[in-house]
């Protein structure tokens, strides 16, 4: 029987796919959508989610860090960054990304079985601070490659002269690419922190449990400098940044997750 705890990511759920409707329906509406609604939906989800992770998370025997829930840690991070973005700038194609990937989720934490990866961060700063930095850098990287897909979206519409589809609710197409390279640079300095931190003070940086995490990692950190850099002095931007932006973005996602998916995923439910 389901405890009132265990209920949580239900109503979530609920919640998330309520503010993806209220976007959805009225998406190019010359008013917009039921923002009201959508945001009221939105941060009841947050908070729902936050309160199911936490108790999920944080165990009596340590800090739980399976893929479901650094998965469902990241998902949130993001929803909340891209919530909060939205109060300030307009952002109405990002919404339903995130608050539909936000619902999946849910779902993915009601019917996955939880494992056990216990961490005791208390034991050891030097792995908080570089997980810490780790997660933030990938949320910031992930909502810049989420506003590259916009400033995609933008251009082309604005290249067709299809100027219903860009409204008051979009950004203007110079303000959504400056905020992408400010998330890109911010990003990859976290990232460069997190690398340099775990060279630093994690003994088996270069194990073979975390080589493939460090190499590809490392190669995500070249990426995004190159894109940086290119951009600062090249003027890099459309295609090649939206380019350069999901290789390194899909190589961080892989030394994140790729190996603990296979491994939690695919090899334990079949042994």
């Amino acid at each position: 029987m389901l405890t009132m705890s265990g209920l949580l990511p239900f109503f979530a759920l609920a919640a998330y796919l309520l503010a993806t409707g209220a976007v959805l329906v009225r998406l190019f509406h010359p008013k917009g959508p039921h923002f009201k609604l959508m945001f009221s939906a939105g941060i009841i989800g947050l908070v729902l989610h936050m309160l199911a992770l936490t108790q999920t998370l944080f165990t009596p025997a340590g800090q739980n860090f399976s893929l479901i829930n650094v998965s469902s840690l990241v998902c949130w991070l993001v929803t909340v960054a891209v919530t909060v973005t939205a109060l300030r700038t307009p952002t109405i194609l990002l919404l339903p990304v995130v608050y539909g990937f936000a619902a999946l989720m849910q779902i993915a934490t009601l019917l996955v079985p939880q494992d056990l990866q216990l961490l005791h961060f208390e034991h050891n700063i030097s792995l908080l601070v570089h997980i810490t930095l780790a997660f933030l850098a990938y949320v910031v990287l992930t909502m810049a490659t989420l506003y590259s897909f916009q400033v995609s979206y933008i251009s082309s519409k604005l290249k067709q002269k299809d100027f219903t589809a860009v409204t008051q609710h979009l950004p203007p197409l110079m303000q959504a690419e400056a905020i992408q390279f400010r998330l890109l640079m911010a990003g990859t300095v976290l990232l460069g922190a997190a690398l340099l931190i775990g060279a630093v003070f994690i003994d088996n940086w270069l194990g073979k449990a975390n080589l493939h995490k460090t190499v590809l990692s490392a190669l995500a950190f070249i990426v995004f400098v190159s894109l940086c850099w290119g951009h600062a002095r090249k003027g890099w931007r459309g295609r090649t940044a939206i380019t350069l932006t999901v290789i390194g973005t899909t190589l961080l996602t892989l030394a994140y997750f790729g190996s603990r998916f296979v491994k939690e995923v695919i090899i334990d439910r079949l042994s």
